[in-house]
């Protein structure tokens, strides 16, 4: 059996890594910047941050989409950077940032899915897409470093998640400076959505020796480093740890997939606009809860890199512990712990979970699961 594993062409990382960009964009003979950034980054002069390193490089900003970016948006997306004339595309923001510059990349070098509903699931694109440069600025999503993207398809109110080795970025720039203006709750949310990816990472069916060690370190510096990035934005200590361990939680899931955590957010996201780190994080516990019988080893793994001394616990006690562990942190965080809090209706749970029952993320949950049981999961979790 052969394991595929891919990554990035190069990755900066640390404090004031943005430096990079002017020599790197020079060396590749890149002429022209298609920026895809957040709103608020630009309000808050984040993407300044960026956009002042590119000196005489000429560039024009595309801010025209959504927290959970749709189909629509992308359309604009590709209108707007053939109308602009640029050769290559900086993603500045989170994963919604991120993954609209994906989708417009991968579609400005593959017309044929000008749908852009094509692309869902591993969509048989032939071209590598346009280069992109990202610059994360929150530490959750990874997706500088994914080989996956979610896009909105408003038209089913799903959320489409895309498998494609042709999306990645060319190089990920990931410097903490661009997270110093997270606010608390979004450092906490998408913190939690790092730890998600860890963790599924680490059980998923897909998963094997090279990602586990990467899904478990990534476990051990979230856990350490977590609580002091929500609690003190200036902790930039604790902020560069954050950005490095959700990139390497990245470097694994992005490989060996993920599971119903990520298959129950997706549907928040689409019908109720959800954000997707608050989403896992509450789903967490829950579904860790389900999945416990079928990974109760690898649980054990999990509660002693969250800092649990499980010496002498059996592996039953072990396995619990881990739960216990993600309970308190997302407890310590103050992430909501039931979706009536969201404004989620109860009425709308059974369609919640036939959408969770076919997403692509439900193929890796480590224990066999139904629509019956998503739906007795979303009912827990109300």
């Amino acid at each position: 059996m052969s394991y595929r594993f891919i990554l990035n062409e190069t990755a900066y990382f640390g404090r004031g890594a943005r430096q990079e960009l002017y020599a790197e964009v020079k060396k590749r003979g890149y002429k022209k910047a298609f920026v895809v950034a957040d709103k608020d980054l630009i309000k808050f002069g984040t993407v300044k941050m960026v956009t002042d390193k590119l000196k005489d490089i000429p560039y024009e900003v595309f801010s025209d989409f959504k927290a959970n970016p749709t189909v629509t948006n992308v359309k604009d997306g590709i209108a707007a950077y053939e109308k602009a004339g640029a050769d290559f595309i900086i993603a500045v923001g989170g994963g919604s940032a991120i993954d609209t510059a994906k989708a417009v990349a991968v579609v400005a070098a593959n017309p044929e899915f000008a749908d852009i509903v094509s692309l869902e699931g591993t969509a048989d694109t032939k071209n590598k897409c346009v280069p992109i440069i990202a610059l994360p600025t929150t530490a959750g999503t990874a997706a500088e470093v994914t080989i996956n993207y979610v896009i909105t398809d408003e038209q089913s109110g799903r959320k489409m998640v895309c498998v494609d080795p042709h999306d990645i970025p060319i190089m990920a720039i990931v410097d903490a400076e661009l997270m110093a203006t997270m606010p608390k709750g979004l450092t906490a949310a998408t913190g939690m959505d790092a730890l998600t990816h860890a963790i599924e990472g680490y059980i998923t069916k897909g998963a094997w020796q090279l990602s586990d060690m990467l899904s478990i370190k990534a476990v051990e510096i979230i856990a350490k480093n977590l609580r002091a990035a929500a609690a003190n934005g200036n902790d930039m200590i604790a902020r560069e740890n954050m950005a490095l361990a959700q990139y390497v939680a990245g470097m694994a899931f992005s490989n060996v997939g993920l599971g119903c955590v990520h298959s129950m957010a997706h549907p928040l996201g689409a019908r109720f606009d959800v954000p997707h780190g608050v989403a896992n994080a509450l789903l967490l516990p829950i579904v860790m809860e389900y999945n416990r019988p079928a990974a109760k080893e690898k649980y054990c793994d999990i509660a002693a890199a969250m800092g649990v001394d499980i010496t002498g616990m059996s592996v039953e006690e072990g396995s619990i512990e881990a739960v216990e562990a993600v309970k308190k942190l997302a407890s310590d965080l103050g992430i909501p712990k039931q979706l009536r809090d969201l404004g989620i209706p109860k009425s709308a749970l059974p369609m919640l979970a036939a959408d969770a029952i076919n997403d692509v993320c439900t193929g890796g949950n480590p224990r066999e699961i139904t629509k019956e049981d998503i739906l007795a999961l979303y009912e827990k979790a109300y």
